[in-house]
């Protein structure tokens, strides 16, 4: 996941990027909130960890600025203003969440993927579809309840899917979800990553693959009910074809 980090404070922006990148997520770091802005008109983030008071824009109008474009990423504030006003108008005007400095490792990281998985729609660290699991504090993937076993750009891949699940992805996106606009290789990357991991998917659930082609779009991983109607309509389609394929192995034996 990636995730945008406002502060203009260099010691505490580079707490906050090795907090983050320990837990495996990738920070793209702003010091002023015009820079914090651009950012946003660039890249999808994940989350958004703001500080009020920046040497420009303060972090209030930040919020409404994002929220007047109908910009919905997750807002995590991280300030060392600690009063109730300073909180209540934060939560008021957009922010998702407050905590204020100084602030502990572990509970900063709690406060990113619970604000991630409320605007996803989860209630859990685990986004369930189908067969699979995928938890995304463990950034761990499970089907049937056996890990997969996945390199850093194939879990990123498949976790975006996940969260992003019922809508189409472009291949624009992966990429810029995994290389951050930095070194980005060619476009056909992406569909080789989606094979190695369509045949991991595949191993553990007997030829489900779960993510899906659309065709000149990208890639999808559906809703829970729509993934199980594809599957069945995939295994009707399987007995169908194996019907089929008896009905001719018995008219050729009748034929002979």
């Amino acid at each position: 996941m990636r995730l945008l980090v406002v502060e203009d404070e260099k010691e505490i922006l580079q707490r906050i990027e090795a907090a983050c990148m320990s837990d495996g997520l990738n920070c793209h770091k702003a010091e002023t909130g015009v820079e914090a802005l651009e950012m946003t008109k660039l890249y999808d983030y994940e989350a958004i960890i703001l500080d009020i008071l920046l040497p420009d824009i303060c972090g209030f109008d930040i919020i409404s600025r994002l929220r007047s474009v109908n910009n919905t990423t997750p807002i995590l504030i991280l300030s060392g203003l600690v009063s109730t006003e300073d909180k209540v108008k934060s939560l008021t005007i957009g922010a998702d969440d407050y905590i204020t400095k100084p602030f502990s490792k572990s509970e900063l990281l709690a406060r990113i993927y619970a604000i991630i998985r409320r605007a996803s729609g989860h209630a859990s660290s685990e986004i369930k579809i189908g067969p699979m699991t995928v938890n995304v504090k463990q950034r761990k993937v499970y089907i049937y309840g056996k890990e997969l076993s996945l390199t850093n750009k194939e879990y990123s891949i498949l976790e975006l899917l996940a969260i992003k699940r019922g809508s189409v992805l472009a291949k624009e996106i992966f990429l810029n979800h995994i290389y951050g606009g930095m070194d980005e290789p060619e476009l056909k990357i992406i569909d080789v990553f989606i094979c190695k991991l369509r045949k991991k998917i595949a191993d553990l659930t007997g030829g489900n693959s779960i993510i899906e082609t659309v065709w000149g779009r990208g890639y999808i991983i559906r809703d829970n009910d729509e993934t199980a109607t594809v599957q069945s309509m995939s295994d009707l389609k399987k007995n169908n074809n194996v019907a089929f394929g008896n009905s001719n192995v018995s008219e050729s034996l009748k034929a002979g």
